[in-house]
């Protein structure tokens, strides 16, 4: 991570996304990356993510505010330790099916969905300070059960991804081709493993359109899938 500068006065807020590139700005084909260890604050859930009444929004009205009361640690009264200032890195999830089906890029059932949704956090973010956005999400908006959050460091290691153009609808067509590109390179698919972590590794998804604004045609979304 390079360190923030100042210049005419301006500070420089560190984009994960423009800093990354490797990991947030793929190409339209499959490629081969090395996943670092990357932390995290993680909700889990299950079902339809298109349910307005379901799990899936209020776990990302969780995230977020959590996320936001991390970035805004920065203008209080006591700044916490090693805090520079960010841009807020975009939702991420980890998806997969009871039946196991996602091992085979099925993910038509979407009432059956089991899901992991996520945001970046900054390396400075600590359990101590992460415990204390809990404290304060649960005192300004309690009707979010922040109890759900957690800080993990998801250690994903060597995975294939690309860059999705369209409809998440549409996400089959590119899966096919990382599982070309996958067997083309020797390798086979590591979903399902655990990882040095202790986590199960997951189909992944990046955001990079918030979907509620951008015309299906139009959305970007990585794909990542782990490979060995």
């Amino acid at each position: 991570m390079k360190n923030n500068e100042s210049s005419g006065g301006l500070e420089q807020k560190m984009d994960y996304k423009k800093e990354y590139k490797d990991l947030y700005l793929p190409k339209s084909q499959p490629s081969m990356i090395q996943v670092p260890p990357i932390p995290f604050i993680m909700v889990d859930g299950r079902g339809n993510p298109n349910d307005k009444t379901g799990e899936y929004p209020d776990a990302v009205g969780l995230l977020y505010a959590l996320t936001y009361t991390i970035k805004m640690s920065g203008k209080g009264k006591q700044v916490p330790p090693g805090y520079f200032s960010y841009v807020v890195p975009p939702l991420e999830g980890l998806w997969w099916l009871a039946g196991g089906k996602e091992a085979e890029g099925d993910f038509s059932e979407k009432d059956q969905y089991c899901w992991t949704s996520m945001i970046r956090q900054p390396e400075f973010v600590t359990e101590e300070i992460f415990e204390q956005a809990r404290e304060a999400v649960s005192r300004k908006k309690p009707a979010l059960d922040s109890t759900k959050a957690r800080l993990v460091t998801y250690e994903e290691g060597l995975c294939i991804q690309m860059m999705h153009l369209g409809s998440y609808d549409d996400e089959p067509r590119s899966l096919e081709l990382m599982k070309q590109f996958m067997e083309a390179q020797g390798l086979r698919n590591a979903i399902g493993d655990i990882g040095p972590d202790g986590m199960v590794k997951r189909h992944h998804e990046i955001y990079l359109n918030d979907p509620t604004k951008t015309a299906p045609a139009k959305l970007k979304t990585i794909l990542r899938h782990p490979v060995k």
